[in-house]
């Protein structure tokens, strides 16, 4: 499991460093693609595993599910850290997330996210203060605190 928030800089190259206690978990090589909110995901490959089979079961016929399969594959693309734990991430997902300097790399279950700095800070900002009505509503989805 992914838990935490660790600021980070994109070197010139594209590069950034992922957190020592995420590399273990992700392996060798794992996906880094397009997320939701203008973030990267960075998924182990079991997991990518996972996620494809996911996106494989919706259903063809439907515009939506045909657009985030889409989205999400098209922007995937395996990575390796280097030897000092670095991973070099393609101009389209920089781009895509607005990496350019300083970053945020967190740790979110099942996954990595890399944000951009600001707009990280400018997410988490909104979603503090909705934080209370957010956990009301996931109540319908059986959960509880």
């Amino acid at each position: 499991m992914f838990m935490g928030e660790f600021q980070h800089s994109i070197d010139d190259k594209g590069r950034v460093i992922i957190p020592a206690k995420f590399r273990e978990s992700l392996g060798p090589s794992f996906v880094a693609t397009r997320g939701l909110d203008q973030c990267l995901f960075v998924y182990p490959m079991e997991e990518w595993g996972v996620m494809e089979q996911k996106l494989k079961a919706l259903p063809l016929m439907k515009s939506d599910a045909r657009a985030f399969t889409r989205f999400f594959f098209s922007g995937a693309t395996e990575c390796e850290l280097d030897k000092q734990g670095r991973v070099n991430l393609p101009g389209n997902l920089r781009e895509y997330a607005k990496l350019d300097k300083d970053c945020v790399v967190l740790g979110v279950s099942n996954r990595v996210e890399i944000w951009s700095k600001g707009i990280w800070e400018s997410y988490f900002n909104q979603s503090e203060e909705a934080f209370n009505d957010i956990a009301e509503k996931l109540v319908d989805f059986n959960f509880d605190l």
